[in-house]
């Protein structure tokens, strides 16, 4: 009869992610990170720049809870990676305004109540703030289409619509739009009347 013996089971040391310096311009400001380079905007802004304004929600681009700006774009940074921002203009919740003068949406979210919980709310500023920048709104149907990928759990669409609108109302950027309604599909279609109690 052989005696057979095991190998102890050591584990194999443990190498750490190989990072490399990424330079970011974010809300103005110039950064240089050494971060792994499958590093997502998201936790570069959360995890290394302790911008925590930007909301970490569904991590799979489908909430819309990390909407930043790129460029003036609306971009989910839970889905890009920081490095590939490096020549690009960042603007985040932080950068949009200040407490001492909000920028005209974070102020119109407050007048038109559009948050209830507030988690969302930094992603829905800035994807309000990228379809005004990408010029594409103009009617309350387009609003509701283009911010469709930002959810609100608490349900505060019609505030946030309300208060979209209020901001592009003032900015000159509407066409009237009474044909519409929640529930059109066409312009033609007549609008949905609420339940009859």
């Amino acid at each position: 009869m052989s005696q057979v013996t095991q190998a102890p089971l050591g584990r194999p040391p443990v190498a750490l992610a190989p990072t490399q310096p990424v330079s970011l311009n974010i809300n103005g400001e110039a950064h240089t990170l050494q971060i792994a380079p499958w590093t997502t905007l998201l936790d570069a802004l959360r995890e290394y720049l302790d911008l925590t304004g930007t909301k970490k929600g569904c991590d799979h681009g489908q909430c819309g809870a990390c909407t930043v700006l790129v460029d003036g774009k609306r971009v989910n940074s839970c889905l890009s990676l920081a490095v590939m921002h490096e020549d690009s203009h960042i603007q985040t919740i932080e950068g949009l305004g200040t407490e001492d003068k909000l920028s005209p949406l974070q102020q119109a979210f407050i007048d038109h109540d559009a948050f209830q919980c507030g988690y969302c709310t930094p992603g829905q500023i800035c994807s309000a703030q990228g379809l005004i920048n990408e010029g594409k709104a103009k009617t309350e149907a387009q609003v509701r289409e283009l911010m469709s990928g930002n959810v609100c759990r608490c349900g505060a669409y019609s505030n946030i619509l309300s208060a979209v609108m209020e901001v592009l109302n003032n900015e000159g950027l509407i066409i009237e739009d009474k044909g519409w309604s929640a529930g059109a599909t066409k312009p033609d279609m007549a609008p949905v009347e609420p339940p009859k109690k």
